[in-house]
């Protein structure tokens, strides 16, 4: 009986620890934040999942109505292990990264149930004479199930108690950055690039267009928060760097000053000021305010670098430091503007204009015009910064594609797939339906869950889209629950044939939907990919 019973402490206790692997997992997703965590928690915290775990605490204290011994024990033993199987199947987007910090959370919040099971050991003593009252094993057993379903509220209170821990180790990683900063001056340029959308694209097209003539450095990925950056000095940054290209990120107001106080840029590119992360910043004025940290933060000698192509931004005065206005359409008041854009299967063609004259011809293999104009922010530093039109015609030639940024390839059996995975937003998501409009040859899929942290705005924006999408595709694939209800409307009150509108509960659906329907010359655009915090 003592092997039985150890083998279901063993079997509750590795499911209790899985449940803590994902609550964490999803808390890394929302950037360690609990205000963010628990908005991603409401309406999840007693669902189908842990509301079996509620049955079996119930059914594992039958014994206070009915004695069968073992029985209980073994049921739930049985239903955590097959709950283990089916969460080891699982596959997810974005796995969990045991970074030092989640194997600190991870730590502290066994720790705590470990606590709890003891407190239960110390405390409980079973009411001699009455055969139905729970076991010792019973009561630890049951314990397990009520921290595995409230095991977000263990993992909040873990963060709580290490939130001195963490900011204490937050501030020396700031202070050594800030030290390494500083030992780089006055010799190297700090470049910040931020917007509601384009700054990673904009942040890869200025690094490979400054690296012709200067040692650059550039923040990787996503690495756009304060610890992103804080971790891109530290372990990336050498003495003979002379530019550092930060991308830099915002959900509220106040995030891009705090990374401006930093790394003290001389230089700024604001992309984009547009309806993002409305969840967190409410209003479009204060994504506009954040935006605009950027350049409140410029010395009197830097320069502004703003796209007028979004209201929010032209919208903006800038008076503290020299601002270059650049657009592609809304070009009234730009010192520079993309003309004669010219569409090809090899790429596009285009030229810059600018003040005293300038004409500058660049061809380059992206496509799309959020990526000219993402080009166009990078050109002016580029020429700011003294670089020969040669060497900028020459960089601009062999930039890349950005994966997962409007990235065309064409498989071996005669498919174009327009991977526009990464980030989606209102004004990119219309840009690849239209790129996706503008092939003419074979059936035009888009494959899509629909655009998200729009706020209030979340319905509507994504409404506008399915109309969009409905009056510019073939074949219509809307992928999980999230915005179903409003891309389909949209959709529908289009002349759009619905027998071609598929609704699916997953990408791995949709690639099943697809392997069956592809032929050769089609084109699938794939717009969005949600995290795992939605589904």
């Amino acid at each position: 009986m003592i092997g039985f019973m150890i083998a279901v402490y063993v079997v509750v206790g590795a499911y209790m620890l899985l449940n803590f692997k994902y609550d964490i997992q999803m808390l890394q997703q929302n950037s360690y934040r609990i205000d963010r965590y628990w908005r991603w928690l409401d309406g999840r915290k007693m669902g189908a999942w842990r509301l079996v775990d509620v049955a079996l605490l119930f059914m594992l204290f039958a014994n206070f109505f009915v004695n069968i011994q073992a029985v209980p024990e073994l049921l739930v033993a049985i239903a955590c292990a097959t709950k283990i199987v089916l969460i080891l199947r699982r596959k997810y987007k974005k796995p969990l990264v045991f970074t030092k910090r989640v194997w600190r959370i991870y730590s502290v919040t066994a720790g705590l149930a470990l606590i709890l099971s003891a407190l239960m050991c110390i405390f409980y003593v079973r009411p001699e004479g009455n055969p139905y009252a729970p076991t010792d094993g019973q009561m630890t057993i049951g314990v397990a199930l009520v921290v595995s379903i409230f095991s977000y509220c263990v993992v909040t209170a873990a963060v709580w108690l290490l939130k001195p821990v963490e900011e204490a180790i937050n501030r020396r990683y700031y202070n050594d950055a800030a030290r390494i900063l500083r030992s780089m001056e006055p010799d190297m340029t700090v470049i910040g690039i931020t917007g509601s959308y384009g700054k990673t694209s904009t942040k890869h097209y200025l690094n490979r267009i400054l690296s012709e003539e200067y040692d650059v450095l550039m923040t990787p990925g996503s690495f756009n928060t304060p610890m992103g950056v804080i971790r891109t000095v530290r372990e990336m940054m050498k003495p003979y760097h002379r530019i550092f290209i930060c991308e830099m990120g915002a959900k509220q107001t106040g995030d891009v000053k705090e990374i401006c106080d930093l790394v003290h840029p001389r230089m700024g590119i604001i992309t984009a000021v547009g309806p993002m992360h409305l969840e967190s910043f409410h209003t479009i004025e204060n994504v506009q305010a954040t935006k605009f940290e950027l350049a409140d933060a410029l010395p009197p000698d830097g320069l502004a670098v703003i796209n007028n192509d979004f209201e929010y931004c032209a919208n903006r005065p800038v008076d503290n430091v020299e601002a270059m206005r650049y657009a592609v359409s809304n070009t009234a008041d730009a010192q520079y503007c993309a003309q004669n854009i010219k569409y090809s299967p090899e790429g596009t063609t285009f030229e810059v204009a600018g003040p005293d004259g300038l004409r500058l011809e660049l061809r380059t293999q992206l496509v799309g015009e959020c990526n000219i104009s993402n080009l166009l922010g990078a050109v002016i530093v580029a020429l700011r910064m003294g670089m020969k039109p040669e060497s900028i015609r020459r960089a601009v030639g062999k930039i890349e594609q950005v994966e997962h940024r409007l990235n065309m390839k064409r498989t071996p059996g005669g498919v174009t797939i327009i991977d526009d995975a990464f980030n989606s937003n209102p004004t990119g998501s219309k840009m690849a339906v239209d790129v996706l409009g503008s092939f003419t040859d074979g059936r035009r899929i888009v494959v899509t869950p629909g655009m998200i942290e729009l706020g209030d705005k979340q319905y509507e924006l994504n409404r506008e889209l399915g109309k969009h999408i409905g009056e510019s595709v073939d074949i219509a694939i809307i992928v999980g629950e999230y915005n179903r209800d409003a891309l389909t409307d949209g959709v529908r009150s289009t002349d759009f044939d619905t027998e071609n509108l598929v609704v699916v509960d997953s990408f791995a659906k949709a690639q099943e939907f697809l392997g069956k329907t592809l032929r050769q010359g089609d084109v699938v655009l794939y717009e969005n990919d949600l995290p795992d915090t939605f589904k």
